[in-house]
């Protein structure tokens, strides 16, 4: 491992993937026993390279970018001419684990003249013998990255059958593990990130936007991630609509009772439908309605053309001089309906506070019997943990086996009990899917002793954001303009109609028109008129 008069140079590469039982050696580790090398044999260490985090396998996901720069770094050759460059890590596995990988690092190697060393032995990639030798380290690496991968896919299926945790901590939740072995012991609500998932699904409930908790979830120290992670739109719509926080384990598409406990809030039946409404209406978002959530207008996309048809909204837009600019709706189509902005938004608020002061009929429109339907779906998720308990017992049956090596349920048992359980779970599941209860922005307007107050605020108290009274509109009222014109600042007879929830005309959200956010309306289909 020593040439005498020659100044080697040695670039370092360090790799690990995920090792929560902490049996591996990290990054850190790997780099300083090659600082160690180095150190021995005086070798000047020109550059590190690490990839934290990443699998080398071919089932890896996603690429390995300081391994890219590594072999730039290889072919750009030494800073200073007369010097050896031998690239370090701690072993072959580091580098690669599958032959493709290896052959790019050997052909790098091999024709900048770079030598290779791993395992505490210099390779020198133009003899042939090193060439074998290092290709036989690559297959085996790449041999044990696929024997993982099958032992890791074992794993994955009996852990999901016995519900128990696996892969990534989901925010809002800790693990234990055992400080011997390194098992792990249990799943947990974090005591700090737990209240935060479920103030993230009160707040769309109440009519809030990704966007906008988003933004409370970067801006506050209390949901930082400990790994570092930051926050952007796809986690926060995951974290929204992940059931391992209602105690649940997906595995292909099934949904196991889990080992852990729910989020506090969500094991009740009006945690569950509170998460059912929000995932409801995240489902229906599109991208066009993601940019919604920054909208600056009552009734953009919100308001329906009259002449067009309920399938075209109206737009704001900017008309006038430069110095007498005013905003109108208008259809964004064919152009046929043009209405002031802030007539039509004076309009509509002042009818909807009317409507929501006669709160008995508010109330049987907005809210149902709250009552029975917590007791059907009490019933109904019930039986479905019955039903689901049944199917796991009798899967483990399948898999244990007597003393003379038979199961103790056959695989022809097993499959006449899915047949009979899994339709009937199916069924289960999409009753307690429609069961979605009222939103909490619904109740703070309905239960409101001032609907004006709640809506606008009063006495130094804040009301709803834009965003809110969007969302308010699209659950309560169906906004048809059709033409005419509207002299005086008032609104002529017929020309805007409104179909108030519960009456012939309201469509519900997510039938609205393009580019509109679907809410969480109940109606018939139809018209009528206020």
């Amino acid at each position: 491992m020593v040439f005498p008069d020659v100044v080697s140079e040695a670039l370092l590469y360090g790799r690990n993937s995920r090792d929560p039982k902490k049996k591996g050696r990290s990054v850190a580790d790997q780099l300083a026993d090659g600082h160690d090398l180095c150190a021995r044999f005086d070798w000047n260490i020109a550059k590190e390279f690490r990839d934290t985090g990443l699998s080398a396998s071919r089932y890896a996901t996603r690429e390995r970018d300081d391994f890219e720069n590594l072999l730039d770094a290889i072919e750009a050759g030494p800073a200073s001419p007369g010097v050896r460059r031998i690239v370090v890590a701690y072993e072959a596995s580091r580098y690669y684990r599958d032959l493709e990988a290896y052959v790019r690092l050997r052909n790098a190697c091999f024709y900048a003249d770079v030598l290779l060393c791993y395992n505490g032995t210099v390779y020198d990639l133009s003899k042939r013998e090193d060439r074998r030798a290092t290709a036989m380290d690559a297959i085996n690496a790449e041999d044990e990255a696929d024997g993982i991968r099958d032992r890791n896919v074992r794993t994955a299926r009996r852990t999901a059958e016995k519900g128990q945790p696996w892969g990534k901590i989901p925010f809002g939740y800790l693990r234990k593990y055992d400080e011997n072995t390194g098992e792990l012991l249990g799943q947990y609500e974090h005591p700090v990130h737990g209240p935060w998932v479920l103030r993230a699904l009160k707040h769309i409930d109440s009519g809030g936007s990704v966007n906008s908790l988003l933004n409370e979830l970067k801006s506050n120290k209390e949901t930082a991630f400990t790994d570092g992670t930051k926050w952007d739109e796809q986690r926060v719509r995951y974290m929204l609509t992940n059931r391992a926080y209602l105690g649940e384990r997906i595995h292909r598409g099934r949904s196991i009772k889990a080992t852990w406990q729910p989020i506090k809030g969500l094991e009740t039946p009006e945690g569950r439908a509170l998460f059912r409404r929000v995932g409801k209406v995240l489902a229906d978002r599109s991208a066009a309605a993601r940019r919604d959530s920054r909208a600056s207008h009552l009734l953009s996309l919100i308001a329906l053309c009259g002449v067009c048809g309920d399938d075209t909204a109206l737009k704001a837009d900017q008309i006038g001089t430069a110095d007498r600019r005013r905003y109108v709706y208008r259809c964004k189509e064919g152009r046929n309906v043009t209405i002031t902005e802030e007539i039509l938004d004076a309009y509509v608020e002042q009818a909807l506070m009317t409507w929501l002061r006669r709160k008995p009929e508010a109330r049987a429109a907005l809210i149902p019997d709250e009552g029975q339907e917590r007791a059907e779906v009490q019933r109904a998720q019930e039986l479905l943990d019955v039903y689901q308990e049944e199917l796991q017992e009798a899967r483990r049956l399948s898999r244990t086996r007597n003393a003379r090596g038979r199961p103790l349920l056959s695989l022809t048992s097993l499959s006449e009990k899915e047949l009979e359980l899994l339709p009937q779970m199916e069924e289960l599941e999409q009753r307690l899917q429609a069961a979605t209860g009222v939103p909490l922005l619904v109740h703070q307007l309905v239960n409101a002793a001032d609907p004006e107050a709640a809506w606008s605020g009063s006495d130094g108290t804040g009301g709803l954001t834009m965003e809110q009274k969007r969302e308010a509109i699209r659950q309560i009222v169906t906004v048809r303009v059709h033409k005419g014109r509207s002299g005086s600042g008032k609104v002529p007879p017929g020309r805007v109609e409104l179909s108030f929830i519960g009456t012939e005309g309201f469509r519900a959200p997510q039938t609205r028109a393009r580019g509109t956010v679907r809410g969480l309306g109940r109606g018939l289909p139809g018209r009528g008129t206020q």
